[in-house]
This record gives C-alpha cells, sequence and structure tokens, in this order.
C-alpha cells in the first residue's frame, strides 16, 4: 500500500467517530472525523505531509498553513515531508484575532508578505475556517495559490467561489461516509 492508501486506514480507524455530534459551523451530524487523532499521530502525521505535498505537487507555493488549530499540525508535517524531500518549505501559524501585545501578529512565523502561500486546514464543511485564514494572508501581503484539505466535508463550493482553487486528499464517499 501507498502513503494514500495508508493514510486514508488511519482516518477510519483513529479519526472517524460515530454519534450525534455538532460541527464548528453549527450544523449537526451523526459522526464527526476528529482529524487531531491523525494529525497528532506518531505513524500517521508523516504520512499527512506526504499525502498532501503529492496533492499539491504541481502548485508552486513555498510556505504553508491555516488557522490555528486544525491547519497547524497540517502544515508542520508538510514541512517535514518537504525537507525530507530536500525542499525548502516553510510554515505559518494564523491567529483567529490578533495579538494585543508583543508584535501584534496575526501571522506567526517567517513573514508571508510577497510570498506564494498554500491555506491548509484537517476538514472544511463550510470553508469558513480556511477562508477567514486567507483573508488574514491577503492581509498580511501574501498570494495565497490555493486552499487543501485532507478531508472535505463539503467546503469546495465555498472555497473555488472565493476565487481559489480547492483540493482534498480524501472525500466523504472515499471514507465510506455520507453527509
Amino acid at each position: 500500500m501507498g502513503d494514500h492508501d495508508d493514510l486514508r486506514k488511519f482516518i477510519t480507524e483513529l479519526a472517524v467517530v460515530h454519534g450525534r455530534v455538532v460541527l464548528s459551523s453549527g450544523r449537526e451530524a451523526d459522526w464527526y472525523v476528529d482529524l487531531r487523532r491523525v494529525t497528532l499521530h506518531h505513524a500517521a502525521a508523516p504520512l499527512v505531509g506526504s499525502v498532501l505535498l503529492d496533492l499539491t505537487a504541481d502548485w508552486q507555493f513555498d510556505a504553508v498553513g491555516g488557522l490555528t488549530l486544525g491547519a497547524d499540525p497540517v502544515a508542520l508535517s508538510m514541512l517535514h515531508a518537504a525537507s525530507a524531500r530536500q525542499r525548502r518549505l516553510d510554515a505559518f501559524v494564523v491567529r483567529k484575532t490578533g495579538k494585543a501585545h508583543g508584535l501584534q501578529r496575526r501571522v506567526e512565523g517567517p513573514d508571508v508578505k510577497g510570498r506564494r502561500v498554500l491555506a491548509v486546514e484537517d476538514t472544511s464543511t463550510t470553508g469558513s475556517s480556511v477562508l477567514t485564514a486567507v483573508e488574514a494572508l491577503q492581509e498580511a501581503g501574501a498570494e495565497v495559490v490555493g486552499v487543501a484539505v485532507i478531508v472535505d466535508r463539503g467546503a469546495g463550493e465555498a472555497v473555488r467561489a472565493a476565487g481559489l482553487p480547492y483540493r482534498a486528499a480524501y472525500s466523504l464517499a472515499d471514507l465510506g461516509l455520507v453527509a
């Protein structure tokens, strides 16, 4: 099995939780995909980076990140996977709100001004979190080349409507789930 198949197995075995839940979008579902169980797992996290680098191999970017907390381990996995491939890739973190002290930055890490960046998220239903990150990145002077997620729960339409390319490593159907 390759990285893509191996990661899918980790997701279905570790991250899919059955039971009634309320999503961050406010919608209710009979199951939840808790990707932090995968993105923070010792064996699965390296696969996240590899799979998302492969997914976006034809996009040119030199930094990756998104809205904290869901995007943080995704970006770090990609940073480490890129390093293993001898590719330079920085990571950044987008705060939900700006800091009131210190440098008062909303985008933390290496400066993104004038750089081509990829916005990531672990999973997205409405696209609101990743689009919040995109807005902050654009305000910081970055050129957002696209959005990539591990699992798409339906955000593609909203992201594309905002004028951005969108890719997901897995759909709900890929995981044997229905919306």
